[in-house]
């Protein structure tokens, strides 16, 4: 039995190295660790030999120890209990005294967080980094690892190292060795060494093993890191990963998951095959760790029976779950929208007890999941909140005090402390624009919640806004690289934002549209769109990139080009050949579009009137329809619900503009749905249109107000012009009734069906109000939609009349004779 034991335990690395000296120098010691089978007799061995230890003995000891640890899944490794061992103490003070002497042991010295109990840390990343030039490659990425592991991703060894692997990228060819040094350095890595490894990587991933999962996976966690979705990569790194799911486990598949949500790649083959992989694990995870890892990946997938179950399952488990497991699974439930109140009782109360264990940002992320969930508890929440304003002041990051101040604010309180104030203040300058835009909505928050607000802003308040501001503008006119100014801009969105940067902002674009390339032509043109900012000079500038640089613009990132075109109805030259290039989509491989972004696409085509043939066959494909059913159900609620918008409105924009595809029209129960879950109310400004009307067409009842046509087009109001440009009384009974409250009492006839036919020579006019969602921020100009909407309802046989909010409101229309003079020309001249 011995000797089976030497012979199992010599196959580790540490020991074949320190027996090779054969029986001549036997060294028995190293004999009586080579019979070890665990942890506990390797420090058994230790205390029995603390006189004789060398360093070579430290270094088996400690490389045995980690490599036991290593055999065990993470659940059962008991890494804090050796390293509180008093045999461990021994190995660690032996290795401060013998670091000199010590090479390879190094790595697992620091890979075995040695650091915790170790004094003498720099000593040991300094002998190490020593020798950095002579560590082969393999030895050279696990020390990346161990610096990654002690958080010195900015160390100057770290910096050797980057260095070391542009010297030696071209020598590199195992996967796993480059993978592992791409994440570590992946935070000092330059633009041209970025592109390096991403080529060394896409050519290593056509000559590995497709069974090493974790290869593509931390190439992906690169890209991750770097914040550079480059799509080519990205796909043939999913290509591999989507082979491996079969054997993935729900952790595995929980790690992926995470990683391409960050990096918003959103693959729909890859999401149904991790559905299903993840349900075939629900019977198998019945322990905290592994229920938690298949609860987080699977729940915001799964549909209502499976949340059910599995939320029963977490209930079971609630007070077996450690800290991080509740912190874990409070996310999750906030993210399903769980409101099994028993449920969130427990997660709370094991938050609760475990409120000294958490860090910063996790105490944040607790916070905010428990107030999202309506979680009611003054005790914990006052808990919650010391504690939050406690690490606050004592903090010095910047990314830690937004994150802190963002929660604070979402919290009751009557009154914000000086303290937090200041600090906020003492970090302003250190803040890119994304942080800044959210201490504005946190101190609009504080503003109006403060009861002081009621007789003045306090000045407080006041000084908080100035220094924003003067941060905001500063860091914009110092702005020199457009990457990083549209990283930061990325999730830029209130009030604050578009009152006091989004014009210093537009300007900071203009001055830098030479760096504009067809890298970042897609951030470019979402931002644009989401701005709703018709700014011509850089709309050019994206067309002619794009333009010149078709052949190597991804096919995913057509969507995001074009989008700005269609939403902001701007067609610069050169736009039509843009557009043209959609068609090509449908005839890349199956599965490179994904459904969902197929249909976003087709829709942005359609408003700017636009339908390639191809495009529209294969989306109303029953094959495709169907697997976009099974996408839909492992997508978050809002963008399932804004995609089934989408469908429905390309589905009615085919039946109307192109009849001749026969496309049917398949969404009238939808839309009946749609339109119960609807308020039915009108605005004060559409009521005094109504009115007015009433005046203008001789008779409240020649206006019909909030009209359903065909294909479930709401009209404000319709009126119908004899051929002598009189209007037409409708009858009692197809009139609707507008309450005091603005609510609209719908008739047997608000559904466009059984509309009684108009006299010959007669014209039904269609009277819109368009407020300012239909028109682009900074001018009249109307937008897309607005467009489309005309263009059916004429199809439909309507004169539109459109009345937009900017004319309806102006000095010129003061009066209640303007306002009829108005509409009278509107209606009956077409003026």
């Amino acid at each position: 039995m011995s000797m089976f034991r030497l012979r199992a335990v010599t196959g580790s690395r540490y020991l074949r190295r320190f027996l090779h000296g054969g029986a001549a120098n036997r060294d028995h010691v190293l004999e009586q660790l080579g019979i070890c089978s665990g942890e506990d007799q390797v420090l058994e061995v230790v205390g029995k030999n603390k006189a004789k230890l060398t360093v070579n003995h430290v270094g088996c000891a400690i490389g045995m120890l980690w490599h036991f640890q290593k055999e065990k899944p993470q659940m059962l490794r008991t890494v804090e209990f050796i390293k509180s061992h008093p045999e461990f103490l021994t190995l660690r003070v032996l290795a401060e005294n013998k670091i000199e002497l010590m090479d390879d042991s190094l790595n697992v010295c620091l890979h075995f967080h040695i650091n915790v109990v170790f004094s003498h840390l720099k000593q040991l990343v300094s002998e190490a980094w020593l020798r950095l030039y002579r560590f082969p490659m393999p030895s050279l990425s696990k020390f990346a690892v161990c610096l990654s592991d002690q958080h010195l991703q900015h160390s100057p060894p770290m910096g050797q190292i980057t260095d070391i692997l542009n010297q030696k990228l071209s020598s590199i060819d195992d996967a796993r060795i480059l993978t592992t040094l791409m994440v570590s350095v992946s935070s000092l890595v330059s633009p041209h060494l970025r592109d390096k490894l991403i080529n060394k990587a896409d050519h290593l991933l056509d000559t590995m093993d497709p069974s090493h999962y974790n290869n593509p996976r931390r190439m992906v966690q690169f890209l991750r890191n770097i914040k550079y979705s480059y799509r080519p990569l990205l796909e043939k790194c999913n290509h591999i990963l989507l082979r491996n799911v079969p054997h993935l486990n729900a952790e595995n598949i929980s790690i992926i998951m995470g990683l391409y949500q960050s990096i918003q790649f959103n693959n729909c083959d890859f999401r149904l095959a991790a559905k299903q992989r993840l349900m075939e694990l629900v019977d198998s995870s019945a322990d905290p760790f592994s229920f938690t890892k298949l609860f987080v990946a699977l729940g915001p997938m799964a549909g209502e029976d499976t949340k059910e179950r599995l939320e029963s399952t977490a209930l079971l488990l609630a007070e077996d779950f450690n800290a991080h497991q509740a912190l874990a699974v409070a996310e999750t439930l906030e993210e399903i929208q769980c409101r099994n109140l028993n449920l969130i009782q427990k997660i709370a109360s094991v938050v609760h007890k475990n409120l000294h264990v958490y860090k910063p940002m996790e105490i944040a992320r607790i916070t905010q999941a428990l107030i999202l969930l309506h979680y009611q508890s003054p005790e914990l929440f006052t808990k919650l909140r010391n504690i939050l304003v406690q690490f606050l002041l004592n903090s010095v990051y910047p990314y830690e005090v937004t994150m802190l101040t963002r929660v604070l604010s979402m919290l009751p309180s009557p009154r914000l402390d000086e303290g937090v104030v200041s600090r906020v203040e003492a970090v302003l300058p250190q803040c890119n624009l994304n942080d800044l835009n959210t201490f504005a909505m946190a101190v609009a928050k504080w503003v109006r919640n403060d009861p002081s607000y009621r007789h003045s802003t306090p000045s407080k308040y006041v000084r908080l806004l100035q220094t924003l501001n003067r941060c905001g503008h500063e860091r914009l006119r110092k702005a020199d690289r457009l990457d990083l100014v549209l990283e930061e801009l990325k999730y830029m969105s209130g009030e604050w934002f578009e009152e006091m940067l989004l014009e210093e902002t537009m300007v900071t674009l203009q001055r830098l549209e030479d760096q504009i390339s067809w890298t970042n032509v897609p951030e470019m043109a979402l931002f644009l769109t989401r701005t709703n900012h018709l700014c011509t000079p850089l709309m050019d500038r994206i067309a002619s990139v794009a333009m010149e640089n078709i052949n190597k613009i991804h096919y995913s990132a057509t969507y995001a080009t074009l989008l700005p075109f269609a939403v902001l109805n701007y067609d610069p030259p050169g736009v039509d050949e843009l557009f043209d290039i959609s068609t090509c989509i449908v005839r890349l491989p199956p599965g490179s579009f994904d459904p969902h972004l197929l249909v976003l696409l087709a829709y942005a085509l359609a408003v700017a009137d636009c339908f390639p043939e191809d495009l529209v066959r294969e989306i109303f494909n029953v094959n495709f329809l169907a697997k976009l059913d099974s996408q839909l159900e492992t997508l978050p609620d809002a963008l399932n619900k804004r995609i089934r918008l989408r469908l429905m409105e390309l589905n009615r924009a085919v039946c109307l503009e192109c009849p001749e595809s026969q496309v049917p029209w398949f969404h009238e129960r939808y839309c009946l749905q749609l339109q119960k879950k609807g308020n039915g109310s009108i605005s004060p400004v559409q009521q005094q249109i109504h009115k007015m009307l009433g005046e203008v067409l001789g008779g409240i009842n020649c206006a019909r107000v909030a009209l359903l046509t065909t294909y479930f087009y709401t009209v404000d109001f319709e009126c119908v012009l004899d051929r002598h440009h009189q209007a037409v009384a409708y009858s009692e009974q197809s009139q609707l009734q507008i309450s005091e409250d603005g609510k609209v009492r719908w008739g047997s006839d608000s559904v466009g069906k059984d509309r009684s036919e108009v006299p010959p020579g007669a014209q039904r006019v269609a009277v819109d109000f368009l407020d300012s969602k239909s028109f682009c921020k900074n001018s009249r100009h109307m937008k897309g939609e607005a467009m489309m909407r005309k263009r059916h309802l004429e199809i439909l046989g309507y004169h539109v009349v459109q009345i937009p909010h900017f004319e309806w409101n102006s000095m010129e229309l003061s009066t209640q004779d303007a306002w009829k003079e108005y509409l009278r020309k509107k209606i009956f001249t077409g003026s």
